[in-house]
């Protein structure tokens, strides 16, 4: 497909003021947004996108399980259509960015070429994946993995909150359960558009990363066992304590960690301590182990080593040491060819740019294991997402979404 001129940029001001109109829905207390899946927050949040998207000449199709699918035609009716997108639905305490950027931006792809005049060989369409965050309900992705074949519909219909409610009820309940069947969409190629969520770009000074890889993950979660006894009448040579085997693979979990960087990430973020009373020893500490890296074979040697060497340090203070893998997903290598349309993109158009592995899951993840796939990302300050005070400049917004929109009209193929 021949490259689109490096004069077609977007309209950044309209982008922002966009994403300014859609915060307005579902505000959070201190500045960001609480626009929690299924609610009537995310509905408004609905609504608002597809008159957008009908207002841009866009049809907008919607599955069973709520994901949103805006089209605009191409020149050839039997291509099939590139589609870019990601979430509207947002954290308790998130922010205006997250998500929301790869969808408006997508969005706003739509609304240039209508300025221009442009039309594309291939339809472009414009997706909001349902329940990115997995806050609400659990899992993350759940969407886009029932759409990429991962879960089964019946089976994430069944999800329930915290207050008992099943996710099939609650779609149906905001009116965002759609006709279509999930996952009969047929793709050339899927693209989205994210803010990193991490400090890399902006300390690096780059307007653009380029997502070569996602980052796989293993959840491991370890029991310790030891024995409860008094903590001020046990001598301490005879103290069998879990504690103390917790200290121990916290140091192992980070020693493999950095033994294996770059890209290599561990850390254990959920302890449960028995009895957790001020005068006992623990006598069994249960917790979870998260180990991530782009590689498998990385992946897989950083679990080995774990399993490997935390039952011997157990040993040696005379507690006991088990472990069961509960949660895992393989490290996702996105498309070369998407990949190289989204680097020569940000090149043609003159901005900073680097390989970058993506931190956290995204819908693109599942998408990539049925289609071609690619990842824009932007910077944010300080890193920080999934907190109200995430915040990027209209410049950062700006670059990406011109980036993005390179990448797929290239993809999409200009006509004239």
């Amino acid at each position: 497909m021949a490259a689109p001129g490096e004069n077609l940029k977007i309209n950044g001001d309209r982008l922002w003021d966009s994403l300014m109109e859609m915060a307005r829905i579902g505000p959070g207390v201190a500045g960001g947004n609480n626009r929690q899946t299924l609610t009537d927050e995310d509905s408004e949040g609905r609504h608002l996108f597809q008159r957008w998207c009908e207002d841009a000449g866009m049809t907008m199709g919607v599955d069973e399980i709520g994901n949103m699918f805006a089209r605009r035609e191409g020149t050839d009716p039997d291509a099939l259509p590139v589609y870019v997108g990601s979430h509207l639905d947002t954290q308790p305490t998130g922010g205006k960015y997250d998500g929301v950027l790869g969808v408006l931006g997508g969005l706003e792809i739509v609304r240039t070429l209508n300025d221009l005049g442009i039309q594309t060989k291939h339809p472009i369409v414009v997706t909001n994946w349902t329940n990115e965050e997995g806050t609400r309900f659990a899992p993350a992705m759940l969407a886009s993995g029932v759409f990429a074949g991962k879960h089964d519909l019946d089976w994430a219909n069944d999800r329930v909150d915290a207050q008992g409610k099943r996710f099939g009820d609650e779609l149906e309940r905001i009116g965002w359960k759609g006709p279509e069947k999930v996952g009969d969409r047929k793709m050339h190629a899927f693209f989205e558009l994210h803010i990193e969520q991490g400090p890399i770009l902006e300390a690096e000074g780059k307007d653009i990363g380029v997502v070569t890889h996602g980052q796989g993950l293993r959840w491991i979660e370890c029991t310790v066992t030891g024995k409860e006894s008094h903590t001020g009448s046990t001598p301490m040579s005879m103290r069998r304590n879990a504690g103390r085997g917790l200290a121990l693979i916290t140091e192992l979990v980070h020693e493999i960690a950095m033994k294996n960087q770059p890209n290599a990430v561990g850390a254990i973020g959920h302890i449960d301590v028995y009895p957790n009373s001020r005068n006992i020893i623990p006598g069994k500490v249960v917790f979870t182990v998260d180990m991530r890296t782009h590689l498998l074979d990385k992946l897989n040697g950083m679990v080995d080593e774990l399993m490997a060497r935390a039952p011997a340090l157990c040993a040696d203070i005379g507690v006991e040491f088990s472990a069961e893998i509960v949660g895992q997903f393989d490290p996702p290598a996105f498309d070369e060819g998407c990949v190289t349309a989204v680097r020569d993109a940000a090149e043609r158009l003159g901005y900073s740019h680097m390989d970058i592995v993506s931190g956290a899951g995204h819908d693109a993840c599942w998408i990539n294991d049925i289609y071609p796939t690619a990842m824009v990302m932007c910077p944010c300050v300080d890193g920080l997402s999934h907190n109200e005070a995430e915040e990027i400049s209209k410049e950062w917004a700006t670059a990406g979404a011109d980036v993005l929109m390179h990448a797929v009209v290239e993809t999409a193929g200009v006509q004239g």
